[in-house]
């Protein structure tokens, strides 16, 4: 039976559809840990050297991909602390950062989605 011609599964761009302490929802699954979520793969259970202190050896994998953008959710009370070193090395690779609450973070990293830009978004849950 002839079905037409073949087509490659469209991959929907990853979006974050819900986001509460200790909780978010990306492509329509749930993780309750901290999570780094690249447009092709999400990286659950995401641990940092030091829990609220965000080094450049914590987002090794992030640097090596080369998004244009960086989101990172710094808790939802904005516990988390981007190191300078870790503010320096993005810069020297042309990754734009942008550093709010998680909750703001969430809808920063869908708005850089919808507007078509390579994003990674590394999401601290709780504090």
């Amino acid at each position: 039976m002839y079905r037409g011609p073949s087509r490659k599964r469209e991959q929907l761009p990853m979006k974050v559809q819900a986001y509460s302490f200790g909780s978010i929802k990306v492509q329509g699954k749930e993780y309750n840990q901290d999570l780094i979520v690249f447009p092709d793969k999400i990286r659950s259970n995401w641990w940092r050297k030091q829990g609220h202190s965000l080094a450049v050896e914590d987002i090794d994998d992030v640097t090596a991909y080369k998004p244009e953008v960086l989101v990172v959710g710094l808790g939802a009370s904005g516990m988390m602390r981007i190191e300078e070193p870790t503010k320096k090395a993005l810069a020297e690779n042309g990754i734009d950062l942008i550093a709010k609450n998680t909750d703001q973070a969430c809808d920063a990293f869908n708005e850089q989605v919808q507007q078509g830009k390579k994003v990674v978004g590394a999401f601290h849950l709780t504090c």
